[in-house]
């Protein structure tokens, strides 16, 4: 784990815990979700949470909708390749972490803002979209999924950023995965997301460079802080 830095921001602390396996990061997350659950359950009030960034070494991972036939390999074909898998508890099917992505988990008890899950999840998206158009990207919503998509209605849709989340007594966990300088050639492996019939994207791809990644994470996390103010 690289060392981690943290930063106030109006509604809630960020925290970037750098390039973290999969599995020290989930318990990152749980330690923090435990922690803010028992707070509201002895205190009988709302607080607002913490927001983590990371990068993973290549992991994929199953929420709990996946289906076993949206992988395309085998795990020992998984395991010569270096890649770890997991199933979860949070929402949606199976998706890919990776170097060059940004994972973020808001651990946020969404009571705070007055807001519910659906709330919760859009405006994670309008937080994605803002950034994606601080870049000339557009970015877009596709009814009947979640995530953020370009030209989502076309032939060429193709998904830019995956949610899934879980939530207790509103506190929320898990959360999106933004495809900034990602691999993409490792989607190959999977249905992402159960869909067969659309692509993935990143933002690198879609400008045709490569992003500074941490100069991204302050974008993200500041516009984090407008949308859940």
């Amino acid at each position: 784990m690289e060392e981690i830095s943290v930063m106030e921001k109006k509604g809630f602390n960020f925290i970037d815990l750098g390039r973290i396996d999969y599995a020290s990061a989930l318990l990152e997350q749980h330690r923090y979700f435990d922690k803010l659950l028992k707070e509201k359950v002895e205190r009988k009030s709302v607080c607002s949470g913490v927001l983590l960034f990371c990068e993973h070494p290549p992991v994929i991972t199953f929420g709990r909708s996946a289906k076993e036939s949206n992988l395309l390999v085998s795990e020992c074909l998984l395991k010569e390749k270096g890649i770890e898998s997991f199933h979860i508890d949070r929402g949606g099917d199976v998706t890919y972490h990776g170097p060059g992505q940004i994972t973020g988990y808001p651990i946020f008890d969404i009571e705070y803002w007055n807001i519910g899950l659906k709330e919760y999840i859009y405006r994670i998206e309008e937080v994605v979209i803002r950034f994606l158009s601080s870049y000339g990207v557009k970015g877009e919503r596709l009814d009947g999924a979640t995530g953020v998509w370009i030209e989502p209605s076309g032939r060429s849709a193709r998904k830019i950023c995956a949610i899934g989340v879980r939530s207790s007594r509103y506190v929320t966990m898990h959360g999106f995965a933004l495809n900034i300088n990602t691999d993409l050639t490792y989607f190959s492996l999977i249905n992402p997301c159960g869909f067969t019939d659309k692509g993935v994207t990143s933002l690198a791809k879609e400008l045709g460079c490569v992003v500074d990644l941490e100069k991204a994470k302050l974008q993200l996390s500041g516009l984090f802080a407008e949308v859940f103010p």
